[in-house]
């Protein structure tokens, strides 16, 4: 049973927080929301602090084995750029839940160094991936502008998801982030690997 209700306090740590808007939530809110003990939650956890990390723990586990089954599926370079982009617009990471927890955590990144760690392995992981297949599309300065750029339409456009009087849909945000690659992928010479007719190699550092 341990695995089952650590992962039910887990999900119910991200509903509560989302319902907050804030990570300013108790370890009674959060059992009460699993239906266990708040004894239970601290055997278990320890710390609330503790229940918040494997937190986003699980979101960025989550994230990653989506990114990685996406990716294996996907045939060419370009395909595996649109496969980053809408595992990044998927409809779990879109739940309004989820949407504030990001958003909390990245508020806290400013007072807790553990929190911002993990985000920037998040970062770290979305840069990775853009930059792995853009590189083989265009050279290298232009991989790494156009990965930096595309990554924060990314975070842009998730974050526009809080904004309850501006909201903007999922095939709407890929659309965006879709056209802004193709524009300037259109526009950039091609890369001396693509024309040398060098295989793409994905590392699996890339990947996760």
């Amino acid at each position: 049973m341990e695995p089952v209700r650590r992962k039910a306090l887990v999900d119910a740590a991200l509903r509560v927080i989302g319902d907050h808007g804030s990570l300013a939530v108790t370890m009674s809110d959060i059992a009460r929301q699993a239906g266990v003990s708040p004894a239970l939650a601290h055997h278990y956890f320890g710390s609330k602090e503790q229940l918040l990390i494997e937190t986003i723990r699980s979101l960025l586990r989550q994230l990653r084995s989506d990114t990685v089954t996406a990716l294996k599926a996907a045939r060419t370079p370009r395909a595996r750029l649109s496969a980053v982009i809408r595992v990044s617009f998927h409809a779990d990471q879109f739940a309004p839940e989820t949407i504030a927890a990001w958003l909390a955590f990245y508020a806290e990144a400013q007072r807790s160094e553990e929190t911002r760690r993990f985000l920037v392995i998040y970062a770290r992981r979305l840069r990775s991936n853009l930059l792995a297949n853009l590189k083989v599309l265009l050279p290298d300065d232009a991989a790494e502008r156009i990965a930096e750029g595309a990554a924060a339409m990314i975070d842009g456009l998730y974050i526009r998801q809080s904004l309850k009087s501006a909201p903007i849909g999922i095939e709407a945000s890929i659309a965006l982030t879709e056209d802004y690659l193709n524009a300037l992928l259109a526009t950039a010479s091609p890369s001396p690997r693509r024309e040398k007719g060098r295989p793409h190699r994905t590392t699996k550092g890339q990947m996760t």
